[in-house]
């Protein structure tokens, strides 16, 4: 099965059913620890959020059951939002019918990698998308063609697995850790000026457990699930911006040339 087949399949099971969170987080994880994984990413995302402006155009890339294309959509944005499934988008588009958020949302079914659209955005979004494209040359060309969607003196803002430690524990067919330095070095290369590095999750008890759920009884597995992610969801959420050394995700903004618009 190839990376589209996958996520179609997945999309088609998990999309409507809750939040979504199966189907965009980790689908092969208990409900409580996609929670965790969305309050984590949320609480580290909030501020950045705000700072969009009312009006401002946003491209979201791989926009799964738009959480944040509704999130953004809220506080008054206008949010282009492109994923390469036909069943994700259909939920994500129900689900801003529902919130009566449609007349700021419009969803474009396209492949990141090949992403060719005649508008320019102030604010270029991607969470836990790149990490999804598994050759690291077309991974390049891919930053490089989403930083040609910005305005001049416009933002991206990526989240992505940047580990500083083991990155192949958790590495899967359809997921790949690079390190902090290689999305740096991709993003000046497109141009880009990074402005802002931050943390998200820097607890590591998860990620001991994680890579063992599966081999482990049941009961245990999830005994030991629930307690790390106990521990690690107040240790995230208050010192994510502290320790992003530590991060196994990592928030990047940077800005392209040129004075805003």
């Amino acid at each position: 099965m190839d990376t589209t087949q996958f996520w179609e399949a997945r999309a088609q099971r998990f999309a409507a059913a809750g939040e979504g969170l199966k189907a965009i987080c980790s689908y092969a994880m208990p409900g409580f620890y996609n929670r965790a994984i969305d309050l984590t990413q949320r609480a580290a995302m909030k501020d950045l959020i705000r700072t969009i402006p009312r009006g401002a155009q946003v491209l979201e890339y791989g926009c799964g059951v738009g959480r944040w294309t509704r999130e953004i959509a809220r506080r008054g944005a206008l949010v282009t939002a492109v994923d390469f499934s036909a069943t994700m988008l259909n939920e994500a588009r129900l689900r801003t019918v529902a919130e009566n958020l449609a007349d700021r949302c419009s969803f474009i079914q396209s492949d990141v990698t090949t992403l060719d659209l005649p508008e320019r955005f102030d604010v270029v979004l991607g969470v836990t998308v790149l990490q999804h494209v598994l050759d690291d040359a077309r991974l390049g060309e891919t930053i490089a063609r989403l930083a040609r969607h910005l305005k001049p003196g416009g933002r991206m803002i990526l989240v992505e697995a940047a580990p500083g430690g083991d990155r192949q524990s958790c590495e899967t067919a359809t997921f790949r850790a690079r390190t902090l330095p290689y999305y740096l070095q991709k993003m000046r290369d497109a141009g880009l000026k990074v402005v802002l590095v931050r943390g998200v999750d820097p607890s590591p008890l998860k990620l001991w457990v994680v890579p063992r759920f599966k081999t482990w009884p049941r009961a245990l597995a999830l005994s030991a699930l629930a307690l790390a992610t106990l521990i690690s969801l107040p240790i995230d959420v208050l010192f994510a911006r502290f320790l992003t050394r530590h991060s196994w995700h990592k928030i990047v903004v940077a800005t392209a040339a040129g004075a805003p618009p």
